[in-house]
């Protein structure tokens, strides 16, 4: 069979279908994800074990199959004959292979067309700190990240460098040089790339993800010694994701910990995407800036206090969950049963729509 024919008609179905996602696995036809529904690809019969590792084995070259058949699973980014840029991870199940492909767009959206709130303009202006954006997996992160970096570099005259793995959106330089870094081709690991990173000269860093102590740690760093930092985690709201940075440091280095975050974090996003009552999605996002009091509390070992703090802090700009959630539903985007379903607190949530 050729397998390369086949994914071929298989990238191309999901590009004229705008699919955000394709699945390739055993025992299923290929599959596309369309506006959040999964859709079987009619003329694709059911896929066999030889199938699937065909399939996969076609998307990656040599390298990359060897690092795949080592580790069970690897992640890259495949360019479909410059129609389409996929993120793609190949993971074994049952010894069997599967595929999970994200499409990416070829154009980086701005702030304004991605529904994100305006204050973000303001943390590309700034000249050092961190900020970080949080949520889910595949609740727009990246494409967040690549909005706040694309308006630097169509802004300001900076040395951008990016640490991913893999490397998402491709930037076109515009007033900033931008040198993208691949973890696998371009570095061994986001520790070894984020210590080089230093003697590279940047203005601005983009970390694609704080795995682990030594990636935070130097995130941290980078931040505190005159350089604007952009990162992601995986937490579902700003206090969670100091309490996660926090607790990655042994019980002895928190104090210090704390005192550093407190000193260079700029803000927190952490958005979640929200089916649009018309089709498609928007993020909901809770914005916290770390102010004076915000500062407070991460000394203080307080976390548990900031959702009050972003809740009394609308005037600097701060926005909390519900409060998002629930101008969403006030302009008709999403449904109120949706913004129940998304919240942490839904009971406050009916308080703000009454």
């Amino acid at each position: 069979m050729d397998y390369s024919q086949q994914i071929y008609k298989i990238l191309e179905t999901a590009i004229e279908n705008g699919a955000s996602d394709i699945l390739i696995s055993v025992g299923h036809p290929p599959t596309i994800r369309v506006v959040g529904q999964l859709k079987p690809i009619v003329k694709e019969k059911k896929l066999g074990t030889e199938e699937t590792k065909g399939l996969a084995f076609v998307l990656m070259n040599e390298d990359k199959k060897k690092k795949f058949v080592t580790n069970k699973d690897i992640d890259f980014s495949y360019d479909f004959d410059g129609k389409a840029r996929f993120r793609v991870n190949v993971f074994m199940q049952r010894d069997n292979v599967s595929v999970a492909m994200r499409l990416i767009e070829s154009k980086i959206k701005n702030i304004e067309e991605l529904s994100l709130p305006p204050i973000l303009h303001e943390f590309t202006n700034k000249s050092q700190g961190l900020v970080l954006v949080t949520g889910a997996s595949g609740q727009g992160k990246s494409t967040t990240l690549a909005a706040l970096l694309d308006e630097i570099n169509q802004t300001r005259s900076v040395h951008i460098i990016t640490i991913e793995d893999p490397i998402e959106y491709l930037y076109n330089p515009r007033r900033a040089i931008i040198d993208q870094r691949e973890i696998g081709s371009d570095s061994e690991s986001f520790g070894k790339a984020l210590k080089a990173v230093f003697r590279q000269n940047p203005d601005v860093i983009m970390v694609g993800e704080m795995r682990d102590l030594e990636t935070i740690s130097t995130t941290i760093t980078a931040a505190e010694t005159g350089h604007l930092v952009f990162a992601t985690l995986h937490t579902n709201s700003a206090s969670q994701a100091i309490h996660r940075i926090i607790d990655v440091f042994e019980p002895q280095q928190q104090n210090q910990i704390r005192f550093q975050l407190a000193g260079s974090l700029l803000a927190v996003v952490s958005q979640r995407l929200i089916p649009k009552i018309n089709g498609g999605f928007i993020p909901s996002c809770e914005v916290m800036i770390c102010n004076t009091a915000v500062s407070n509390l991460i000394r203080e070992n307080k976390t548990h206090e900031i959702p009050a703090v972003i809740e009394t802090s609308m005037k600097e700009g701060m926005i909390s969950h519900n409060r998002a959630l629930s101008d969403l539903v006030k302009r008709g985007q999403i449904s109120q049963k949706d913004a129940e379903m998304n919240s942490s607190n839904p009971g406050e949530l009916k308080n703000l729509l009454r």
